[in-house]
């Protein structure tokens, strides 16, 4: 494996180990796309061998300090360079030159040398993607998550607009040569996009203000409902995890000893081991029960009536309230309780409380589910000790 390949390994491995799955556009897809460019202009522009390194180098490490965050990300970009060429034999003029070119990809810095023309021309090769509306919103999605940065279609069009045709230049002759054409088509298209949405926004604006405090629920709120519910299922997810691995810790225990000793057993110079053994069996099938019992699920009615649906008294977010009922009796009650604010209010507010409460039975039957392991084991080993010492004597 070259230089380049290593490079290319390290960086997959750093973002998916990592980046933040909220980084949708700085991610290794965006890498890769800055290198295939790079590499087609070193094939195009005059580059020696040892700057070529440096511009690949540079282009697979150049956003890797996301890694850390936002802020200073091109110098966090040269850390993780210089960590990984520590172990690599790689002259020191080459290693400097790839810093300097990571430092070119800040966005306010004007390039002033032929290398650096090519990496600020890879790094910003998307303006002349045939997608790169498309690609441009996974930019507006990572800014609303990682910066809360929000944008609308207009302001965003608007921005992608200024952007590509005020403050951005292709340098390298090629960039100029084979790129160039299509930039302006997107610009065309970004154009026409701000024309067509100026007027949709306009009528829409005037026709959702008066409805959209009363039909559409805050924003806090709806963040408040998806945060909680993602802990409570995490925390479910680990619980089960946790389960999993007494399971199996204590299956395999008894199966060692249901094929090691209990076989020897019947011999009357291992009578001394029978009670140890059996500590340990009792214990472990304890443990199994109990984390068993952590992760058998609860078994509901599945069905509901109408007058039920209209004194507002079953949870339809909760599956084991309509699992037996047919669709369109569950397209009935989901409508009818779309109605009523309050009522899918308390229906997101009782699915949040039994989820709590399934999550205190699980983890204080793993609590006693690790104690009574914790214990047996301790036991079992004292057993063991005990009976070995007593056939020695």
């Amino acid at each position: 494996m070259n230089l380049i390949q290593k490079a290319e390994q390290f960086v997959f491995d750093l973002f998916k180990d990592k980046l933040s799955s909220a980084y949708t556009y700085h991610n290794f897809n965006h890498t890769q796309r800055v290198v295939r460019a790079t590499e087609k202009l070193i094939r195009f522009e005059k580059v020696f061998e040892n700057e070529a390194t440096a511009l690949l180098l540079a282009a697979w490490f150049h956003d890797t300090g996301y890694v850390s965050g936002n802020d200073n990300h091109e110098e966090n970009s040269i850390e993780f360079l210089n960590s990984f060429l520590r172990t690599e034999s790689v002259p020191a003029e080459t290693s400097l030159l790839a810093q300097s070119l990571i430092r070119a990809t800040e966005m306010s810095k004007e390039p002033q040398t032929p290398l650096e023309f090519i990496m600020k021309d890879a790094d910003s090769s998307h303006f002349s993607d045939k997608n790169y509306i498309a690609i441009s919103e996974l930019l507006r999605e990572e800014w609303k998550t990682t910066i809360q940065k929000n944008f609308s279609d207009s302001e965003w069009a608007i921005g992608n607009r200024d952007m590509l045709l005020r403050k951005h230049r292709y340098f390298t002759d090629y960039a100029k040569e084979e790129w160039q054409e299509q930039k302006d088509i997107n610009i065309t298209l970004i154009q026409e996009k701000i024309q067509l949405s100026n007027a949709e926004q306009k009528k829409k604006a005037e026709k959702n203000k008066k409805n959209e405090k009363e039909d559409r629920p805050e924003r806090g709120i709806e963040t408040m409902f998806r945060v909680t519910l993602n802990n409570h299922t995490r925390l479910s997810q680990i619980a089960d995890s946790k389960a999993n691995i007494l399971l199996s810790v204590n299956a395999i225990i008894i199966s060692i000893v249901l094929s090691t000793l209990i076989p020897k057993l019947d011999s009357p110079g291992n009578a001394h081991l029978v009670i140890p053994t059996l500590i340990l069996i009792i214990f472990s099938v304890i443990s199994i029960i109990f984390a068993i019992l952590s992760t058998k699920p609860k078994v509901t009615s599945g069905s509901f009536t109408r007058k039920e649906i209209e004194d507002r008294k079953i949870n339809l977010l909760f599956f084991g309230n309509f699992y037996k009922m047919p669709l369109e009796e569950y397209q009935w009650a989901m409508n009818e309780m779309m109605k009523d604010k309050e009522y899918l209010y308390n229906s997101m507010v009782k699915d949040l409380y039994f989820l709590g409460l399934v999550l205190n039975r699980k983890y204080k039957l793993l609590r006693s589910t690790y104690t009574i392991f914790m214990i047996g084991i301790i036991i079992s080993v004292a057993a063991f000790i005990i009976a070995f010492h007593s056939i020695r004597a």
